[in-house]
Parts: structure tokens; sequence; C-alpha cells
């Protein structure tokens, strides 16, 4: 009997019997061996493995309000996990961060886009071309060389008006990758998407995005929103990024956007957009929507 046949699946000793065994039966064993180790001690790896392999991942959408309109006139896509055996939600911050550990972030990427661009073509059939949807990327896809050609694809296949879809890049995955990040703006607008860069403020030496980055929507972080009423120092910073961003002909949108006061403030700003719990609360796709 082999060394490895009833070994105990985490016992280091096992795993090198198994490596220098008979060739091709320990190779087996120590690949099956290794398998249950990594998921033993990352429990995220199978759950995420799974829930890609039974599309197990639900979108949600978000209001986006336009101040000027006082009308919603588009919405973001938040992913959510429909995990466990009652199918219970949960939400992106508590699973991504293990996609980028164990190198599932590009798949989650390019399933959230599919499901996107769907989404978006029954929006637009049922409520015209102008309706538009915005979809966060990784850092991990703006860097990779085949995944615009794969949207592109997919607006062929869904029917979808790439006017509608809003490309949504943080300013720490712009960061990681400067030249990429211009590059990838620059592609996703030739196929006829729009940029948004998101979260902006949140890191060091953000204005110079502006001036290397093409992008269409800025989306102010809510570290500048939350106490707005409040906060003098966030009330100045706001102005007067809204001046810049309108001075160079594009939109801004505020994030985390929790009281009519706040809404009302940034309206007197000149802010184009506001997002958060005072417009709407993500929810699962409304029946009718698309």
């Amino acid at each position: 009997m082999p060394p490895h046949a009833n070994a105990d699946p985490f016992d280091r000793p096992a795993l090198r019997a198994a490596r220098e065994g008979e060739p091709i039966l320990a190779r087996r064993a120590y690949g099956a061996l290794e398998s249950a180790l990594s998921t033993s001690r990352n429990p995220w790896l199978a759950r995420l493995r799974h829930a890609l392999d039974e599309d197990l991942f639900v979108l949600h959408v978000q209001p986006i309000l336009s101040l000027r309109e006082n009308a919603v006139t588009h919405h973001e896509v938040l992913l959510r996990l429909a995990d466990g055996p009652h199918g219970t939600l949960v939400t992106p911050d508590r699973f991504l961060p293990a996609a980028e550990r164990h190198g599932l972030i590009g798949e989650i990427d390019r399933m959230v886009l599919g499901k996107a661009v769907a989404l978006l073509a029954g929006v637009q059939r049922a409520h015209g071309r102008e309706q538009r949807i915005a979809v966060n990327v990784s850092a991990l896809s703006i860097t990779d060389g085949t995944l615009l050609a794969d949207l592109d694809r997919a607006f062929t296949r869904h029917g979808a008006d790439p006017c509608g879809l809003i490309l949504e890049v943080t300013e720490t995955a712009a960061i990681s990758d400067m030249d990429a990040a211009a590059a990838f703006c620059a592609e996703a607008q030739a196929l006829g998407c729009a940029i948004a860069l998101d979260d902006f403020g949140a890191g060091f030496g953000s204005f110079q995005y502006l001036k290397r980055l093409p992008f269409t929507y800025l989306k102010i972080d809510g570290e500048f929103i939350r106490a707005l009423p409040s906060s003098r120092i966030d009330q100045l910073l706001v102005k007067a990024l809204v001046g810049v961003v309108a001075g160079i002909g594009r939109l801004t949108v505020a994030e985390f956007v929790g009281d009519e006061t706040s809404v009302r403030m940034l309206r007197s700003y000149g802010v184009d957009f506001a997002q958060g719990y005072a417009i709407g609360r993500p929810a699962a796709i409304p029946p009718g929507y698309a």
C-alpha cells in the first residue's frame, strides 16, 4: 500500500511521503493533499470558486440622482454573494479582498461585466438607449489586455449600446500603473464607454490624475461628503474640486450622500450627481427595470 493511502491530508510528513513516492500516484495524491490543505487554510477560496462555478453572485443597483434634473438618471451596479444554505447575501467588502489575494478578481470582473451588459441591454430595450449603468473595474482588469475585446463582443451578443456603460476606475487602481490605466481608459472610451474616476481624493497626488487620465465623471470620495454640513474644510475642498472639474468640462458625482442638507449644499456648489442613502439604498434589481 502506498505510504499516502490513508494519510491525514494536513500531515506534513504525509505530504512529503506522497511527494517522494511512486511517480504517477504520488503526484496525484500530492496534488489532492495540497489542494485540501490550501482550502482548509483559505476558506474563502473554496467559497468563491464554488460561487463562480454555480453562478451565486447577484447584482444589486443603487440610484444616482441628477441634481440639475432632480431625477434618477442612472444606477451603479453593486455585487453581492448569495452564500450558505439560505443564500445569505454577503457584501463585497467581505469577499473581494480574498478574491484579490487568491487571483480570482479578474474572473469576477468578467462575470460582473457580462451580467451588467446583459442588464444594460434589457434596460435600454425597456426604457430607451439613453439609460446608463456604472460598473467598478479592478486594478488587475485595467492591465488585462483582452478584457475590452471581450466586452466589445458582449455588447454585440446582447445588443447593448456601449454608450450606456460607465466603467469606474478607482484612484488606488490607477496609481498602481498610471500608463496602463490611461491606456485602458482611452481604449474603453474608443469603444463607446464612459469612464468615471471613483473615490477621488482618497490617495496622494490625486490632481495629477485629472491631467493624465481621460474621464467623463469624477466621483468625490465619501470622506469629503459624509460630514459636509458640519465641516468647513470639506465644504471648501468640494467647492474647489467642483470648480476644477467643471473648468475642464467634466462632471462630478458625490458619493455617500446621507441627508437632504447635503443634497441641497451639493446642488448649490454645482455638483452634477449625488449617490448615497439620501437618494436610495442598494437593492435587488426591481421588476420592470430591465
